[in-house]
């Protein structure tokens, strides 16, 4: 088997991993160690190395009668899949309302581990601002509004166990990088219901984040506004929280009944 154009420009072991999984197929859900090594083209003891670390990742497992078939890591990656495109569907209306009613853009956030992904966002159609967070993107714990609301409503324990784990980086003299601050924070955020920050992430910004949670009760993602700080006075801030706060319970309220 011929290998894919450009491969000899792919040859790191994430690209042989992904080679491997992009083997199966619905008519071909058993690889075997043989047909690794013809399609990489290297040779067999090479092929059952790749395979072996996939084993152990479990990405794969070994098949009942013999060879390789996708494992339980795969099946968790296509959960955790679906559950953010159901969250985005769920939220995208009310994010593109709330982008026009305020003039500003909005974004979807969830946490992974020690940080925060930009699901989705919705800008409106005039006053865009350049911000850090773009789809797909991914930003430390610490730093800005979305990241702190993930945050404030983890177990006490756990946040500290976050934080103490990574390098809290400073993005502007106003970002958190001390434990204690930060944990301090947390604790202001849960009694108010949400979160603001001031040029703690992108200088001159200010965003405003509100939990959304799942049919548990769970809080599952962010959803928040970021502006300019000059265009937002005590006024505009009191209106955007209120509406802030209404679209993460209508979101909330669609999760809850697209789980039931």
């Amino acid at each position: 088997m011929s290998l894919p154009s450009g491969y000899r420009e792919r040859n790191s072991t994430a690209d042989r991993a992904l080679d491997i999984l992009m083997m199966f197929t619905e008519t071909q859900p058993v690889i075997s160690g043989n047909a690794v090594a013809e399609r990489l083209g290297v040779a067999r003891s090479t092929a059952y190395r790749y395979l072996q670390s996939l084993v152990t990742s479990r990405f794969l497992e070994e098949a009942p009668e013999s060879g390789y078939r996708l494992g339980l890591g795969v099946l968790e990656l296509g959960r955790l899949a679906r559950r953010s495109y159901g969250l985005s569907e769920a939220a995208m209306p009310q994010m593109t309302a709330l982008a026009e009613a305020v003039g500003e853009t909005v974004l979807l956030t969830r946490r992974t581990g020690d940080l925060v992904v930009c699901v989705d966002r919705a800008e409106a159609d005039i006053r865009a601002v350049r911000i850090s967070y773009e789809r797909g993107s991914s930003l430390p714990i610490n730093a800005g509004a979305s990241a702190l609301v993930l945050l404030a409503w983890s177990p006490p324990e756990e946040a500290r166990r976050l934080l103490d784990a990574v390098e809290l980086r400073r993005f502007t003299s106003s970002t958190l990088t001390e434990v204690d601050a930060v944990m301090r924070r947390l604790e202001e955020i849960r009694r108010a219901g949400y979160s603001i920050t001031r040029a703690e992430l992108d200088p001159d910004v200010v965003g405003i984040a509100a939990p959304v949670r799942d049919e548990r009760g769970q809080v599952v993602a962010a959803v928040s506004v970021v502006a300019l700080e000059s265009r937002v006075d005590a006024a505009a801030e009191a209106e955007i929280v209120a509406r802030l706060l209404a679209t993460a319970g209508e979101i909330s309220d669609r999760l809850a009944m697209v789980a039931s």
